[in-house]
């Protein structure tokens, strides 16, 4: 069976290959009735454009590349949806590489997507580490990071402010009464989240004049089993706490198993409020309050400023995107 090409659907359409190439790049010179008469012989020929001939001519493969963290978190899988979805409408293929806890593979993965030769990358959740930075910058391509930012290079991001947002939540539980809350924080040395929003914990509870208690933190890794492991950690040494706020909502869930299986009630006897408004935090019983991030959103908005400059039709700049508190069931008001 013969594959359709470009002067098939010429011949078929009565037209010319030049006005063909015009309509599948959305040119203009036509007018609408050869529009659909082009588009009706793609249809009936079955015709795909050629990737690797296009790529010749334009000197793209017309491909992103997407670096995850652990792309099987629910967390990654709502930004690669929002990526995916501008992507795909503007033609292009997302390939996608789990660099791993502590970017193990950051490396390796940065040199297969230059093999690749993909047209732009989208880095997340990482911090760009100076090998990493050099790494991209030897691509020569394009990037764009989401739920993290550099502030040593001049590169687009996309985030929420995890510091106003960490003081919200902590905020929330303050204004329902409580003044000893406990923290389960990310990793304490990482400038992406870690410290912004354990920044925003302790200046909460500074503006309320509740003092700071060391004893009160344990830290995770923004994953479900930490949060268990730091919430044994708080019942066993910390001083008594009626709330806390959690830096991730997996880590705000692992923490409620470990309440519920040591006879502490949600909200009756402890308070809890997560950060990310994952689905799983609507899933749970009883449903988390937490931070609302808008992760599909964050991924869509990168997708677009990646392609943008990647073709070079717009100018493009960092986003901070507006968070909002998700009020469920998991903070009551202090008797």
């Amino acid at each position: 069976m013969n594959i359709p090409t470009i002067k098939d659907v010429a011949k078929n359409a009565n037209v010319s290959v030049a006005t063909v190439s015009r309509v599948l790049h959305n040119l203009s010179g036509y007018s609408n009735k050869t529009k659909l008469k082009v588009l009706q012989a793609v249809e009936d020929l079955g015709y795909h454009p050629n990737a690797i001939a296009r790529g010749l001519i334009n000197k793209r493969t017309q491909t992103i590349g997407v670096l995850f963290p652990d792309v099987s978190s629910n967390f990654s899988s709502e930004i690669l949806h929002g990526i995916e979805e501008i992507a795909h409408e503007k033609g292009f293929s997302v390939i996608v590489c789990n660099t791993a806890v502590d970017g193990k593979r950051t490396m390796k993965y940065l040199q297969v997507l230059r093999e690749k030769q993909v047209d732009g990358v989208v880095f997340t959740s990482e911090v760009l580490k100076d090998e990493y930075y050099q790494a991209l910058k030897e691509m020569g391509v394009p990037v764009v990071l989401v739920n993290t930012q550099s502030h040593k290079h001049m590169i687009p991001y996309v985030k929420v402010d995890d510091r106003q947002a960490a003081y919200q939540a902590t905020d929330h539980l303050i204004q329902n009464g409580h003044r000893e809350i406990a923290m389960i924080g990310g990793t304490p040395w990482d400038p992406v989240a870690g410290i912004p929003r354990l920044e925003g914990y302790r200046q909460a509870l500074e503006d309320n004049n509740i003092q700071f208690s060391e004893s009160r933190v344990a830290y995770g890794d923004f994953h479900l089993e930490s949060g268990r492991e730091a919430m044994e950690k708080l019942l066993t040494e910390a001083l008594p706490f009626t709330a806390i706020f959690a830096a991730s909502d997996e880590m705000a869930i692992g923490a409620m198993g470990v309440a519920l299986e040591k006879g502490l009630k949600i909200p009756d006897d402890l308070s809890i409020i997560g950060y990310d408004d994952l689905r799983l935090s609507r899933m749970i019983f009883p449903p988390l309050t937490t931070i609302h991030q808008p992760l599909a959103q964050m991924g869509r908005l990168a997708s677009e400023k990646l392609i943008a400059l990647i073709e070079n039709t717009e100018e493009v700049s960092s986003s901070i995107v507006s968070h909002h508190l998700v009020e469920r069931q998991t903070v009551q008001p202090k008797p």
